[in-house]
């Protein structure tokens, strides 16, 4: 029997749905219909409609589906259209400090647009006292008398001890956050503001979850139903309806997951080209780089893929001043001023038609261009439009259009402005493409990537529109993402577990970072992931004194089947050469358990002198990247031998000043990180720590 995953992206404009045989990892269909912004039950409806048109169109046997997973733009838009939910905010703290409390947790009224809030009531508890619940459900009355439609909950120090928060949200009969559900960190003004804007969004969540899982259940389907996260992994419905911001930015993380899972990566540039926006994300080390994120420039503790948006894309239109000179490209495009491409047009049509200048929507200067034909109909003349005029884009690629159309409109906006119509095209084009460059430019500088190693990856219908001339004009490699059309609906469909947790603490000790990778693990499979795919890694931020760990791991229903095609090892040895660009000598140095180790001898020049290097690649048996260091060394031992002789290789390998060595460990099974840990011997013990759980051969890879 298949095993199929069905992911549904949500869009701006269009719902995608991917069916997909994971086990052959072939596309069994796919089908789109209109976003439901408007609806009754808002964009729920499109992904039921998506959902239940897919199945339909493939003929798949409900009892195959293992697993239904989407993407939501539903937070992001809620605060950008101002359409959120008044929030009572509940700060708690010691009566002596209620003035440090209150000026940290009262938060006011949050803009979100020129003309829109975040609506806020507060009121606050003192926890010296003995919490009782007449006086909790009294304050929360007050807090729905003001209007109020959910809650937060938080206290100073929540994060050590939530016992007082969730003593208080047992109280309450609205949608709930507590501080300490979001993060782990310190920090009580901005815990509390990420838990307010959490808040605001739960009416609506709940609303959405509710959708969604009945109707799922209603058309006869009985799996479990995910979400996808802002950190590319994927969440159960149920974690959604608590922590709705978590799925912030998930439309351009899922992107970059189903780029990574056909294309193998160390360093490169993800750009995914729609209609109207294209977004830019970084790769390093074969994984997405993470930030916190900002919502409407108001900073959380949310974590998730750094994705910069960018106001051009496919179906940009372009703008003339009143000296029919072109100023600019976007940001509107044809999907928002309701106009179809001409170069999708009847050339016959656009013949008869002539260049009007139009204003998109209310308030927009009346400046962008369209061609109107005699019918009254109007057509865009976009990015899409000249690249096809050009002849740029191939016959298979969803961007192709009618040439002959795409060319009468740019010889009509020639003869308008007074230049040839391959002149104004390219202009367009290179306007566009500036554009996207004066953003990636800064991004790679400040994640410090390899300009030899960058390969710039295309996804979204656009891609071929502008990505290969992004390419072009940085001088670095390029590759299409295989289905970029709907690359976001893979990366929905097979989206990793990413479990992340963080803590506040000075000079984390080897119990500190074992007892917070136990906690990360076991959330982590609890939540589905496959205990023998995940590889987890531990980070400390000394400046905000943050211990951060991380866990990444397969998702999968069948824990004796991961529902991914296992590689052979001359196949990963040719994905280890193609990222390592065939430079220096490639060679498979290690197989253990589930990971393959490949070493890539090289020199490397530093002034008069040439300097022998080792790269270090670890692949899974599925070939997805787990760990990329430029030089290290490898230590290949028993457990029992190594326990022994830690102390002398830590020793040996660390630094003049004494700051121990980044170390990974791999026992065939899981992938340990322990770069946290400063001290020799913190990092000594916590290896100990884990050496003591195995009886088998082991590596050691240090970063040099």
């Amino acid at each position: 029997m298949k095993k199929i995953r069905i992911g549904i992206d949500v869009g701006g404009t269009f719902t995608k749905a991917v069916a997909i045989d994971v086990v052959e990892k072939k596309i069994l269909g796919k089908k789109s219909v209109p976003t439901t912004h408007s609806m009754e039950g808002g964009v729920s409806v499109g992904i039921v409609n998506a959902l239940s048109s897919l199945i339909e169109i493939c003929n798949i046997d409900h009892e195959e589906i293992e697993l239904i997973s989407h993407s939501t733009t539903q937070a992001v838009n809620a605060f950008l259209e101002g359409d959120v939910s008044k929030v009572g905010i509940i700060g708690m703290g010691v009566g002596m400090e209620k003035t440090n409390v209150v000026k940290r947790t009262h938060i006011k009224d949050i803009s979100l647009n020129s003309n829109k809030f975040l609506k806020t009531c507060y009121t606050f508890l003192d926890t010296s006292k003995y919490l009782e619940g007449p006086g909790i459900l009294k304050s929360i009355e007050n807090l729905v008398s003001e209007g109020a439609q959910s809650i937060v909950v938080s206290e100073a120090f929540g994060v050590d001890d939530p016992s007082n928060e969730l003593f208080v949200m047992k109280h309450s009969k609205l949608p709930c956050t507590a501080g300490h559900e979001l993060t782990g960190i310190y920090g009580l003004e901005i815990r509390t503001l990420t838990a307010t804007i959490n808040a605001s969004i739960l009416p609506k969540a709940t609303s959405t979850a509710t959708f969604v899982k009945s109707a799922v259940s209603k058309l006869g389907i009985n799996v479990p139903v995910m979400i996808m996260k802002g950190d590319g992994g994927v969440t159960t419905l149920d974690s959604f309806l608590h922590k709705p911001i978590v799925t912030v930015l998930s439309g351009p993380a899922a992107s970059v997951v189903g780029a990574l899972l056909f294309l193998q990566v160390l360093e490169g540039i993800f750009i995914e080209v729609g209609g109207t926006s294209t977004n830019i994300s970084i790769i390093k080390d074969g994984k997405p780089e993470m930030r916190y994120v900002n919502i409407m420039e108001h900073p959380t503790c949310i974590r998730s893929l750094d994705s910069r948006i960018c106001g051009v894309a496919g179906g940009s239109l372009i703008r003339v001043s009143s000296k029919k000179k072109i100023i600019d490209v976007g940001p509107r495009s044809s999907h928002i001023a309701g106009l179809e491409y001409s170069c999708f047009a009847n050339p016959e049509d656009l013949k008869k038609g002539e260049i009007v200048t139009i204003s998109p929507l209310n308030n927009d200067p009346n400046d962008y261009i369209c061609i109107k034909v005699p019918s009254g109909k109007r057509y865009g003349i976009t990015n899409t439009c000249a690249a096809n005029a050009l002849n740029l884009i191939p016959k298979n690629d969803n961007a192709y259009g009618n040439i002959d159309s795409a060319r009468i409109a740019f010889t009509k906006l020639a003869t308008f402005i007074g230049m040839s119509p391959e002149q104004i095209a390219q202009q367009v084009l290179e306007i566009s493409v500036s554009k996207i460059t004066d953003y990636i430019n800064p991004m790679i500088k400040e994640y410090k990537l390899s300009k030899r190693r960058i390969v710039v990856i295309g996804g979204g219908g656009g891609a071929s529109v502008l990505v290969p001339l992004v390419a072009k004009k940085l001088n670095f490699e390029y590759k299409k993402a295989d289905y970029a059309d709907v690359i976001s609906s893979i990366g929905v469909a097979t989206g990793m577990i990413y479990e992340e947790k963080e803590k506040t603490i000075n000079n984390p000790t080897p119990e500190d970072v074992s007892q917070l990778i136990a906690e990360v693990k076991d959330e982590a499979i609890r939540k589905n992931a496959s205990p023998d795919s995940l590889s987890v890694q531990s980070e400390y931020v000394s400046d905000r004194s943050i211990l951060r760990v991380t866990a990444i791991g397969n998702v999968t229903l069948d824990l004796n089947s991961n529902g991914s095609k296992e590689l052979k090892q001359e196949e990963l040895l040719e994905i280890a050469k193609d990222l390592f660009q065939y430079s220096g000598t490639v060679s498979l140095a290690y197989k253990l358990g589930n990971y393959c180790i490949f070493t890539n001898l090289y020199k490397q020049k530093k002034l008069f002198f040439n300097t022998n290097r080792q790269s270090i690649l670890v692949l899974d048996k599925y070939g997805r990247v787990r760990l990329s260091l430029d030089n290290g060394k490898i230590i290949h031992n028993s457990s029992t031998k190594l326990t022994e002789e830690l102390p002398s290789i830590v020793s040996k390998f660390s630094s003049s000043s004494d700051l121990s060595p980044n170390i990974h460990l791999i026992d065939g099974f899981q992938l340990l990180d322990f770069s946290s840990l400063n001290a020799n011997e913190q990092v000594i013990q916590a290896i100990r720590e884990q050496l003591e759980k195995i009886n088998s051969d082991v590596l050691l890879i240090i970063k040099q």
